[in-house]
């Protein structure tokens, strides 16, 4: 296989990774909005939330896309296709990311947070202060696997027409006959992306409130 090929191959992993991020950031800060309307005690936030989850985590991504894809034009708002495909992968890993914080928060010790209270912490201060860090501390290692099961499901974005690294290689493998080497050549870019995603996030662990020195 020729360099030139390889070099498509990378071109298109920019696309990968660059929907990746933006799909991950944006799906984390709706978990959190997720995970705080879970942990609420009225109904009118519970079940909203509840719902959101089950439809987003009982859907295959797939067919997400292709929803979201071709309902927009229909309510009248019509956005490039990447637009789309952020939106879609957003919502799912959202629905993911607001279980695992929920679990979280949840594990926050309830003596922990009354000890703060007792001595004159806001509500304000003890959750940017003590449950925060320990929820982030404790749900960390499953946010970056999150983070890497959506940077390999973000091969599923070519069915909305984005030459990503998959459909590159499957393009380029009907006009070349090659499809051994592309395809072997996209997984060791996936592999090579993904060993990079999980190495920052074991260095960024280890650097959390609490970590093991």
């Amino acid at each position: 296989m020729s360099t030139k090929l390889f070099e498509l191959l990378l071109q298109a992993s920019i696309y990968t990774v660059t929907i990746s991020v933006v799909s991950i950031l944006i799906g984390f800060a709706i978990a959190i909005l997720l995970s705080g309307m879970l942990l609420s005690r009225r109904s009118l936030f519970v079940r909203p939330a509840q719902i959101f989850i089950s439809f987003f985590r009982g859907v295959p991504l797939l067919v997400q896309l292709l929803l979201i894809y071709n309902l927009l034009p229909v309510i009248g708002v019509n956005v490039p296709s990447i637009v789309a495909a952020i939106i879609g992968l957003s919502l799912c890993t959202a629905a993911y990311q607001a279980e695992n914080l929920r679990g979280g928060f949840a594990s926050v010790p309830l003596g922990l947070v009354e000890s703060a209270e007792m001595v004159g912490l806001t509500p304000r201060q003890i959750f940017r202060r003590i449950k925060v860090p320990i929820a982030l501390r404790l749900t960390f290692p499953a946010l970056v696997n999150e983070a890497i099961l959506i940077l390999k499901a973000s091969s599923l974005v070519s069915v909305v027409g984005i030459v990503e690294l998959t459909r590159m290689a499957q393009d380029l493998a009907g006009s070349t006959f090659l499809p051994l080497q592309l395809f072997a050549s996209a997984g060791l870019i996936y592999l090579v992306i993904n060993w990079l995603v999980a190495f920052a996030g074991s260095l960024i662990e280890n650097r959390l409130p609490g970590a093991p020195r």
